[in-house]
């Protein structure tokens, strides 16, 4: 047996998430399928560096998986490629360490929030990025974000759906940058929890929006409370940008 690494992108709008799911279209579904496929129907399991959800993109998705089958390693992406549906995209395929794990050895991941200020609705952007016609105030959202930088317990930006107890995360970098008619939001920590970058987002816009002031942050995240941070933002903007391993 070999263990595979896989980097695949993938357009999420019409995916309900990355994690298999019964009778919903998944991202995992499709790449186990294809698999199967090739391997002559016997079920491949794959493991991906962490989970997005319905409707949230990613250009750099790891994924590992095991086969006995002796192709080329060369061959990989285009064998699975040609069993994948257009929505995605396989990148790169390798041969890894046979302890090598996406979700457990990776030690950093970068995601990213576009959001479209242009006065009216791009409609070929619609999938890929939020839609705010009304001003923000730049400046009073960098300095929110700039309180969210370093190592706490993000209670307050995450789910309450969510399984995991430990809640510390580390934030390495937190920025917000203008690119013509777009804001782009990108965070790189050592791991996100359950929609905790679309909570900040949403939080932060807030903070734009004058609803609230840069210094509530703090407070916020003293709090642990997810009743204390604002509306998550909508999933179409997002990306997990890069996974980032040792």
């Amino acid at each position: 047996m070999s263990r595979l690494k896989a980097v695949i992108a993938y357009d999420g709008t019409a995916f309900a998430g990355y994690q298999i799911q019964p009778n919903m279209r998944t991202v995992q579904g499709e790449l186990e399928m294809a698999l199967t496929k090739i391997h002559k129907g016997e079920y491949v399991r794959t493991y991906a560096s962490g989970r997005t959800d319905a409707g949230v993109h990613a250009r750099a998705q790891v994924v590992h998986f095991d086969s006995n089958l002796s192709i080329p390693e060369q061959n990989w992406a285009k064998a699975m490629q040609a069993l994948l549906p257009d929505d995605i995209v396989v990148r790169s395929v390798e041969k890894t360490n046979d302890d090598f794990h996406a979700r457990y050895d990776a030690i950093k991941k970068e995601y990213r929030y576009r959001i479209v200020t242009s006065d009216v609705l791009d409609v070929f952007r619609r999938h890929y990025t939020l839609h705010i016609p009304q001003p923000l105030n730049i400046t009073a959202m960098r300095a929110a974000l700039v309180a969210v930088k370093g190592t706490y317990d993000f209670t307050s930006f995450c789910s309450l759906k969510t399984d995991i107890e430990e809640k510390t995360r580390t934030i390495y970098e937190a920025e917000l940058v203008e690119v013509q008619d777009e804001l782009v939001f990108r965070f790189v920590g050592n791991g996100f929890l359950y929609h905790m970058v679309r909570i900040l987002v949403g939080t932060i816009l807030e903070v734009g929006r004058g609803e609230r002031t840069p210094h509530e942050m703090e407070t916020i995240l003293a709090a642990r409370s997810r009743e204390q941070a604002g509306k998550t933002a909508p999933p179409q903007g997002l990306v997990l940008w890069s996974v980032g391993y040792h």
